[in-house]
């Protein structure tokens, strides 16, 4: 029985954060166990959420029992996202080691959710501090945007393949994954270094998408990475599915993600990404 254990956000009305990507896990037959930062209504691009933190020794009691029914041992892969207080990170980070004692296959994926370019940080300093120095070197798998990357890396003016794959490489996962990196017009898509190697990849750019794609994404990696695929197959089936939920949002005019009602097409989507030329 695949096991994912999520650390992110449950908004209930808006399909963003730990709840979409236990919904997408659903599909792919991984049974998801969230344990939530924050409980919202919306996602806060919406308005005023509602609803609010959910405080670190709430989540720290959630996890103990989780542990006292012998889950860890089952969890294939931890997925870490928003998180809205450094306490919370260091509980996180707890429960990485716990999970990696009882199962010392665990992948741990990290999506480093900070900030972006237009806007710097969008979470406090010691949020990003303690993701930095907690979670950066526990994590198997990184998805920074390039704001996110130089961040965590130190680094400026990654406006371009080369400087972005040299800050990934300086970093200690052995997979970083650069959402939304430099593309050619009409296009987007992910950097992927791993173990050394880069690749772009890319797919057609919708003009206008709902929120919770990075979010989608992340999810279908692990569900792929759960299965066993290669990392470059991983991520460009992860990004096929993406875009897939994508176009299905604009054909039914939804203002969210839809899930529930996507099963085949995101575990079989059409392929729609390829692999750039160096």
């Amino acid at each position: 029985m695949p096991l994912a254990l999520i650390l992110s956000s449950h908004v209930a009305g808006s399909r963003v954060g730990g709840y979409l990507q236990a919904l997408a896990l659903n599909h792919f037959g991984v049974e998801p166990v969230l344990v939530p930062t924050v409980l919202f209504g919306r996602h806060p691009g919406w308005g005023a959420p509602g609803g609010g933190k959910v405080e670190a020794t709430v989540m720290a009691g959630m996890l103990q029992g989780i542990a006292a029914n012998g889950l860890y041992a089952h969890v294939n892969v931890v997925i870490c996202g928003y998180f809205a207080d450094a306490a919370q990170v260091e509980t996180a980070a707890l429960a990485i080691a716990e999970a990696r004692t009882a199962n010392p296959d665990v992948v741990v994926l990290v999506d480093p959710i900070l900030g972006d370019a237009d806007k710097g940080l969008y979470v406090k300093p010691e949020v990003a501090e303690a993701v930095k120095a907690r979670l950066l070197p526990l994590a198997d798998i990184l998805t920074p945007n390039a704001f996110e990357l130089g961040w965590l890396s130190g680094r400026s003016g990654l406006d371009d393949r080369a400087a972005l794959t040299a800050a990934a490489g300086a970093l200690p996962p052995a997979t970083v994954i650069v959402t939304s990196p430099p593309a050619p017009a009409g296009e987007t898509g992910a950097l992927l270094v791993h173990r050394g190697a880069a690749s772009l990849l890319l797919h057609p750019k919708l003009a206008e998408a709902p929120k919770g794609t990075g979010d989608l994404m992340v999810a279908l990696l692990a569900a792929r990475v759960i299965k066993g695929d290669a990392m470059e197959e991983a991520l460009t089936r992860a990004l096929d599915g993406v875009v897939e939920a994508l176009e299905c949002a604009k054909d039914w005019g939804s203002p969210e993600i839809p899930i529930a009602s996507l099963a085949p097409r995101l575990t079989q989507p059409p392929a729609r990404t390829r692999i750039a030329e160096a």
